[in-house]
């Protein structure tokens, strides 16, 4: 139960973060202003041509007087640099927020990762859970996913992601009625992931389950046939 709270509290943060999008949106729009407002520094033609005849009247026999726009456009140049600069600076921490971290390993596999960000092994998964527990990691994506021991402590060479696929809720398991039950509205998934109840329209996401050359438990995307439907992902 308490690995369960830690991950819907993770998953839900990702939720939160529409706000982010909007700050970042922001300072996009900042960037696209102030660069647009570096024309103010340009003068208009009729300026420049008014500021010529006046320059040339004032100007001796013979002289011609020549406006220094290598200049001007030097300290434009300068100005958009500066701004660019900070705007980047700024955006970058954003975006990076949106890409989730993970582990490569074989085959494209994904490090399984505990509430505390360590990694999963094998090993240390079966020591630490009783036969029968489907508890969760961080998985592909960043996703909650469920792995899960049979009656001997043999993990499935499946997961299961925990994210509800009617609204996105994370979905635990209730060990008492054999099944995956979400508490948002209701909706009940068999314990292969497998829906028997709506509202939810698909069966949990899968993912295949391997076992790293130092033991971790690594996760990969589940591209072949749906073993519970006889149907391809839906996930895909």
């Amino acid at each position: 139960k308490k690995n369960w709270l830690a991950f819907h509290g993770l998953f839900c943060c990702r939720v939160k973060i529409d706000s982010s999008y909007k700050m970042f949106a922001q300072i996009v729009v900042l960037f696209i202003a102030l660069l647009c407002s570096t024309n103010g520094f340009v003068p208009s033609s009729r300026i420049v041509r008014n500021s010529m005849k006046l320059k040339m009247s004032e100007a001796g026999p013979g002289e011609i007087f020549v406006p220094d726009m290598t200049r001007r456009t030097t300290m434009n140049a300068i100005l958009v640099g500066a701004i660019g600069v900070s705007t980047l600076g700024l955006a970058i921490p954003y975006i990076a927020f949106f890409v989730p971290p993970s582990s490569g390993g074989s085959g494209g596999g994904v490090v399984a990762k505990d509430a505390l960000g360590n990694d999963v092994t094998v090993a240390g998964w079966k020591e630490s859970h009783s036969s029968g527990a489907r508890e969760l990691v961080q998985g592909l994506k960043g996703d909650a996913t469920y792995l899960i021991l049979d009656e001997n402590k043999n993990m499935a060479d499946f997961a299961l992601n925990a994210v509800c696929t009617h609204l996105g809720c994370v979905v635990p398991w209730n060990k008492a009625e054999n099944k995956f039950m979400c508490p948002c509205h209701g909706s009940q998934y068999n314990k292969e992931g497998k829906v028997v109840r709506g509202p939810a329209p698909l069966s949990l996401a899968l993912a295949h389950r391997e076992e790293s050359a130092d033991g971790k438990v690594l996760l990969r995307t589940w591209t072949e046939t749906d073993f519970r439907t006889g149907e391809a992902p839906w996930w895909k």
